[in-house]
């Protein structure tokens, strides 16, 4: 049995920060390995000016995630699934000797109850929120956690999280990181410009180029 994590998102662009939360929560939950679920287009971001195109996205994602048990994904891309909620079930349904732990910014918490059937995603997989600088109060006032309160489960039993029934959800205490992909746009607005496209597989290939999604390493 694999323990993963996954951590969707924009990528735009990928960044250190997306690095080292992820590392960090590989260290707190025990994870063998995350996984980077590349947006094809976020439903909450649609008319975005500044969002690159996928395959530039994806590429950066790629190089970031090098030479660290991170894996940067075109699976919702590839299978067409535009809600987490539905990309989810269908990663369970394809890897059932695998166990997901979606991980969560705080700043993400914050509207976490404007995704689809958030609550049917709750029930799916656990959840683990990653502090963001500044956010703290906003993800414990969160809509969301409303009906999410009666799931938490205290940080120092994260290690566990696979004997766990979902809904459950806990707050890591990491190091918090600052860095933004919003603030690297506005410092390098042209940044994608100078990115190399990464190649999308198509349908029946490796969802990375680095190895297949049904191979896992420590």
């Amino acid at each position: 049995m694999a323990r993963i994590g996954l951590l969707g998102g924009s990528f735009n662009p990928a960044h250190r920060g997306h690095r080292r939360i992820s590392l960090a929560a590989m260290r707190e939950l025990g994870l063998d390995e995350v996984w980077w679920l590349v947006s094809p287009g976020n439903p909450l971001k649609q008319g975005d000016k500044d969002m690159a195109a996928f395959d530039i996205r994806l590429g950066s994602a790629e190089r970031m995630a090098r030479r660290a048990p991170i894996r940067a994904s075109a699976f919702e891309k590839r299978e067409g699934t535009r809600y987490t909620v539905d990309t989810v079930r269908r990663l369970k349904l394809r890897f059932r000797g695998h166990r997901f732990i979606w991980l969560m910014g705080g700043d993400t918490l914050r509207d976490f109850h404007k995704w689809r059937d958030w609550r049917g995603l709750a029930r799916e997989v656990p959840i683990a929120v990653i502090r963001r600088p500044g956010y703290d109060r906003h993800a414990h006032a969160a809509r969301a956690m409303g009906w999410l309160r009666r799931f938490v489960r205290p940080s120092s039993q994260a290690s566990h999280w696979t004997e766990w029934s979902a809904p459950a959800i806990l707050m890591l205490r990491l190091p918090p990181d600052t860095t933004s992909a919003t603030a690297l746009r506005a410092l390098d607005p042209n940044w994608h410009r100078r990115s190399k496209p990464h190649r999308i597989p198509a349908l029946g290939m490796p969802l990375s180029t680095r190895r297949p999604l049904d191979r896992t390493s420590r």
